[in-house]
């Protein structure tokens, strides 16, 4: 099933009057159960692309469908309520809210959604057992290794059993042994679940665990395959 459909879509920036390229007609489409890494050199728009396919940034130009609906043609409202229903994200900096729990800050898209409390405790509870991190529930981030910190922000981005999980340079504040426990527990949740994973990425390893690899390269792709196969 198709879940991500870009059709010409060009983003233009300005800087200081003088327009930026970002994407220059980007034509894409990824199926359910994907474990895809978009790569390429800086400045050649991986985290733009990713923006987009996670709604938050739009277009300048051309169409993007999540789940088959237009985006371009929702509020920003409606956009949001898309985005917590259906996606989840996860940064290199985590973006972990440093003042609550590991529970509570799993439970925070559940509580903006509005499920009651003991719903949203249980689910929070069942992902953190199933991500193996079920010890850190009262501690804050500030208590918990960079590793830990980045397994709370992935159970917080598949609590709501979104369909498509956004990953933006996740592995770049890791050390490599970390960000292969990392990858290996994405690449379960991928198997388990038929979460559907795209990176943005520069690191070797993410690259290596790619089924898909997208390059980038002046805002257009360069290339497009399966498997690493030395990008």
């Amino acid at each position: 099933m198709e879940v991500i459909r870009l059709e010409n879509v060009e983003k233009t920036y300005s800087d200081n009057g003088v327009p930026v390229h970002a994407l220059r007609g980007i034509d894409l489409r990824i199926t359910q159960g994907e474990f895809t890494v978009i790569a390429g050199p800086s400045g050649s728009g991986k985290t733009t692309l990713l923006n987009i396919m996670g709604a938050l940034d739009r277009a300048s130009k051309g169409k993007v469908f999540l789940e088959k609906e237009s985006i371009g043609e929702k509020s920003r409202d409606e956009i949001s309520a898309f985005r917590l229903e259906k996606l989840g994200f996860v940064f290199q900096a985590y973006n972990l809210i440093p003042v609550l729990t590991a529970m509570e800050n799993v439970e925070f898209t559940m509580m903006l959604l509005g499920i009651d409390e003991k719903q949203r405790r249980d689910r929070a509870r069942e992902v953190l057992r199933e991500l193996d991190i079920e010890e850190l529930a009262n501690k804050r981030p500030n208590e918990m290794s960079g590793g830990q910190q980045q397994r709370v922000a992935v159970a917080r981005a598949i609590v709501n059993n979104p369909s498509i999980i956004l990953a933006d340079e996740p592995t770049a504040n890791l050390d490599s042994a970390t960000g292969a426990n990392l990858l290996d527990l994405m690449e379960k949740m991928n198997r388990d679940h038929n979460l559907t994973f795209i990176f943005s990425s520069h690191d070797r390893q993410v690259i290596d665990r790619a089924r898909r690899l997208i390059i980038l390269k002046d805002g257009l792709i360069a290339e497009d395959r399966n498997g690493s196969a030395e990008a």
